[in-house]
């Protein structure tokens, strides 16, 4: 068998591990696969509510018109639609970087059950035992968290659609599912959930208690929000080349940060860390 195969087995078997502790636990598995879900209703309402009770004229007298000034600059296209469709496209076009907290939230919750289960029963030592590296090991542990957060987050965008078409927005679709959406959803969703769950198993390598990697892998909300804000007030819109120069900077994170966890996180550290 090649190097490159023997890799592949080891990281599988790490995340074949993963999955098995995490989906043997009802509760575990309920919550991880509900909180998607949470996260798109309550996106819906905010929308909802928004649109019902505050309307364009809202802008004018908020830090908001500037934000919407600087989309309609952006998106010439949308400046055919009536004042209040515009607003409904200004909002609905935040949802994909605010679908970014589903893998964010979610990895928290995917560390916390992972890393409470091993130290009960105490499953990590033979799984050291084996062959695998410390990176295969870091890497097979962020990707049995990544690959179904990110089939749920993609799941949660398109019962979002036709959430917003039973509202009645289906004809605003056209002008927010663009080329911003798709790079959004087909690979920056990926690399910050590959970030968010790195974040998360380095901080339980490192912490006594699950809390610990709670904080770390928290951190990735806080980018999410301030992307979120800064489009919001107009200090920023991402059109494609920014998004791209994103994307490209999350990979190079990743890379960078999955370097920094082998250097800092040796076998025999983690099995002292971990009893």
């Amino acid at each position: 068998m090649s190097r490159g195969n023997s890799t592949q087995k080891r990281i599988a078997n790490v995340m074949r591990k993963e999955w098995k502790v995490i989906f043997s636990d009802l509760n575990s598995s309920l919550f991880v696969s509900v909180l998607p879900f949470v996260i798109m209703i309550q996106a819906v309402v905010i929308l909802y509510l928004v649109s019902r009770f505050a309307g364009p004229a809202a802008l004018q007298n908020t830090i908001l018109r500037e934000g919407m000034e600087a989309w309609l600059q952006t998106f010439p296209e949308i400046a055919q639609l009536s004042a209040a469709e515009q607003f409904q496209v200004f909002f609905v076009g935040q949802i994909p970087y605010y679908f970014l907290l589903i893998p964010a939230m979610t990895a928290v919750s995917f560390a916390t059950f992972s890393i409470v289960e091993e130290k009960q029963t105490k499953t990590l030592e033979p799984l050291l035992a084996t062959p695998v590296r410390t990176w295969e090991l870091l890497l097979g542990k962020s990707l049995a968290g990544l690959l179904p957060s990110l089939i749920l987050t993609w799941i949660v965008t398109g019962c979002f659609l036709v959430v917003i078409t039973a509202l009645g927005w289906g004809n605003l679709i056209q002008y927010v599912v663009n080329r911003q959406w798709i790079i959004s959803l087909v690979i920056l969703v990926p690399l910050v959930s590959l970030l968010a769950f790195m974040l998360g198993v380095i901080g339980s390598s490192r912490s006594s208690d699950p809390k610990g990697a709670q904080n770390l892998a928290v951190i990735i909300v806080l980018p999410v929000v301030a992307i979120i804000i800064m489009q919001l007030v107009g200090a920023a819109v991402l059109v494609t080349s920014t998004l791209l120069f994103l994307c490209g900077g999350a990979a190079i994170l990743d890379i960078v940060l999955l370097k920094a966890a082998v250097g800092l996180f040796q076998r025999e550290s983690i099995v002292i860390r971990w009893r």
